[in-house]
């Protein structure tokens, strides 16, 4: 797994979109579509699309824009299909980049992935035990390769039986020469939703943010083990499995969505002004100056001010032009990175009793660099509030985790996290806070196992040792 020790955040592994429009310039509206979902993935990504000569794919790594520098594909085709890649399963070369396009005994079928396979190992063997050949280290591939050794008669009951053996999150888009897919597994922890164009078309995305860049709206969100089916002719539903509940990522809200998305039913930015609301309640800090950790932060932090009466200023200025940044060998180019990153603005800050915003910590690296650039500046008090309870256990169903002895909050104590990165007092949302905060996703339907250890399904632990997943450090 790829993670970014200087940022310290978490990584969504995705972005999927397919549209269907035979009066559409579809890899210039793919394109559009995958711009606005850039934040899902920033390491690689790629467009195919339907033509009369075949599937024709056009991937790269680097960001949307970086890939089809020289222009976007001049093909012409009704069909097409997107993606945005952040590395889960998989490590970052270009093998790994999709859409993966297969051949059929049905003909070409082209594939766009969010999420993460729990059950990968136990498919991949038995896979490679047939004789099954793999071009990539992704889970993908084995969706892609269970659709292409089904035996059904149509490619809808080939994905629907693939779809019963996978196990985990995933939001698909997928496409043949004339009909598009999407599917969601049966918990909903991965999003995607249904739009339509101007001209009566179709559109697939993992954000509404993806519809409204290219001019379409939003019909309904993909419903969990749901498959839906596009043709020129209209949209077809079928349910393929049923979970005993929704598990809908809580970190979607949070962090990973872009905060003018809707998911399903919730919009992103209220919900963020309402986790500064909250925690603004929970704390009550005695404060002048409120500011966030830009810019994943900010909307929490204009609700705390809101809430708290505390005005709301920019403390801290991120430089949007610096890309990732990967492991640094000492802790002195760690902060060059963060300060290259992020500037304080030394007259806003200067002799302040400040609340700091962010969205969460996973390691604290960065937050104990952020704190002493503060106070570096003159302010007086740095107070932090997190959007995020503690994250005490990994992810397995497509964000991009550490190990739980990597997560500070699996060994440490709030108070000794906070002594830790430096801050004057720390406060972590409580569980209860953030889900009054997304008020129209009900409790018991939201996946919170990242913060209580309550898993919705098998994981990977339980799956190759047999036992169930132990709560202490992983040695």
């Amino acid at each position: 797994m790829l993670y970014d020790p200087i940022w310290d955040k978490r990584h969504e592994e995705c972005g999927v979109l397919g549209i269907l429009d035979k009066s559409m310039d579809i890899p210039r509206y793919v394109y559009w579509g995958l711009f606005a979902l850039q934040h899902r993935g920033q390491e690689s990504g790629g467009i195919a699309v339907s033509t009369d000569d075949g599937i024709k794919t056009f991937r790269g790594m680097g960001l949307v824009s970086n890939i089809f520098a020289d222009g976007v594909p001049e093909v012409e085709g009704h069909i097409g299909i997107g993606h945005v890649r952040y590395s889960t399963t998989g490590s970052n070369n270009p093998a790994n980049i999709q859409p993966l396009t297969v051949y059929t005994s049905k003909g070409q079928v082209a594939l766009a992935h969010n999420g993460n396979l729990t059950n990968t190992r136990t498919l991949r063997t038995e896979l490679d035990d047939g004789g099954a050949t793999f071009q990539t280290t992704m889970d993908s591939e084995i969706i892609v390769n269970l659709i292409s050794r089904s035996r059904k008669d149509t490619v809808e009951e080939q994905i629907m039986e693939s779809m019963n053996r996978i196990q985990g999150a995933y939001a698909l888009v997928i496409m043949t020469k004339d009909k598009l897919f999407g599917v969601r597994d049966p918990y909903g922890f991965r999003p995607l939703c249904i739009g339509r164009t101007t001209n009566g078309g179709w559109v697939l995305s993992s954000e509404t943010c993806g519809l409204d860049a290219i001019g379409a709206s939003f019909v309904r969100d993909v419903q969990p083990g749901e498959m839906v089916s596009i043709t020129e002719s209209g949209i077809t539903s079928t349910f393929f499995a049923k979970a005993d509940r929704k598990q809908i990522c809580s970190f979607e809200y949070i962090y990973f969505a872009r905060p003018d998305s809707v998911i399903d039913g919730q919009d992103v930015y209220q919900a963020r002004l309402a986790m500064g609301r909250e925690m603004a309640k929970e704390t009550q800090y005695d404060a002048d100056l409120v500011i966030s950790v830009p810019d994943s932060g900010n909307t929490a932090a204009i609700g705390y001010a809101m809430e708290s009466g505390i005005p709301f200023n920019h403390g801290l200025i991120k430089n949007r032009y610096m890309g990732r940044t990967f492991i640094k060998p000492n802790q002195k180019q760690r902060e060059l990175a963060v300060r290259m990153k992020l500037n304080v603005v030394k007259s806003v800050v200067k002799g302040k009793r400040i609340v700091m915003v962010d969205d969460s910590i996973v390691r604290g690296t960065t937050s104990g660099i952020i704190c002493k650039l503060l106070r570096e500046a003159g302010a007086k008090e740095v107070n932090m509030c997190v959007s995020a309870p503690p994250i005490m256990y990994p992810c397995f169903y497509g964000i991009d985790t550490s190990v739980r002895k990597e997560l500070i909050a699996a060994t440490l104590s709030v108070e000794e996290i906070r002594k830790f990165i430096g801050v004057d007092q720390l406060h972590f949302i409580s569980i209860d806070g953030l889900c009054r905060a997304i008020p129209n996703i009900p409790r018991e339907d939201m996946c919170l196992a990242c913060f209580n250890n309550d898993y919705p399904t098998d994981i990977p632990a339980a799956n190759e040792k047999g036992e169930k997943y132990a709560l202490e450090v992983n040695k």
